[in-house]
């Protein structure tokens, strides 16, 4: 499962890394280190065959649905059966997106939250569905989920469940920009290309969203324990 997770990359770093068509979201924005259910983040989608940027709101609310209370449990699907569960299953065959992230949080013990990220910094994304949802009155609502597959043996003492991890060279493929099996895109990332500590459990409140989060709990106050993405762009291959 994935409940938390930090999108620390700078718009230029987006960009080339997601080579991205979109002109400009904004043009600075400050990095998170705490999302949550509910609250907005970025996708990258297939917008007239071309990759674009989104900021919706985490918690997927199927087009066919009455209203959103739902939204909280739809923060999550599992792969196995997103591509026939009603819920998933249109979002599945025209709507699927990358899930912008650089890491995420796990419980593995109660209030004893950790890290969890790939070595060296190397880039991925979670595998996302989105939808557009329209009330009788009022705007139109975009929201997406994040697909969850069987554990590695990295994180099997951690969850029974770990987001869909996909490498630069699956987005072509996961966007519908090339052929290719999507159920064999869902399958545990390698374990020995992962990594983690434990952090401050002040990640638990919704409300803090600094720095301090992603810091390995030994080193809080310390000014050179930050992890900054950074990614050799040059050598990434963002799309194929």
């Amino acid at each position: 499962m994935c409940g938390r997770f930090t999108n620390r990359y700078s718009w230029r770093q987006l960009k080339d890394l997601y080579d991205l068509t979109t002109p400009f979201l904004t043009s600075n924005f400050p990095p998170r280190y705490n999302i949550a259910p509910t609250q907005n983040s970025f996708v990258v989608r297939l917008k007239n065959g071309r990759r674009e940027l989104a900021d919706i709101r985490w918690g997927l609310v199927p087009f066919w649905s009455k209203d959103t209370k739902g939204a909280g449990k739809m923060i999550n699907a599992q792969s196995e059966t997103a591509d026939v569960k009603p819920a998933f299953r249109n979002a599945w065959k025209t709507h699927r997106c990358l899930v912008v992230a650089d890491a995420f949080y796990e419980w593995p013990e109660k209030d004893k939250p950790r890290l969890i990220t790939l070595k060296d910094d190397e880039p991925f994304a979670f595998a996302g569905l989105w939808e557009s949802w329209r009330p009788k009155e009022g705007d139109k609502l975009e929201t997406f989920t994040i697909l969850t597959t069987t554990p590695n043996e990295f994180m099997a003492d951690v969850h029974d469940r770990m987001p869909v991890m996909l490498a630069p060279e699956s987005w072509p493929t996961w966007l519908g920009e090339t052929a290719g099996d999507l159920k064999a895109l869902c399958r545990p990332f390698p374990s020995d290309r992962m990594t983690s500590w434990p952090v401050d459990r002040r990640v638990g409140n919704v409300k803090n969203d600094d720095a301090e989060l992603v810091k390995p709990l030994s080193t809080i106050g310390e000014t050179n324990a930050q992890f900054i993405p950074t990614l050799d762009l040059q050598n990434s291959t963002a799309k194929q």
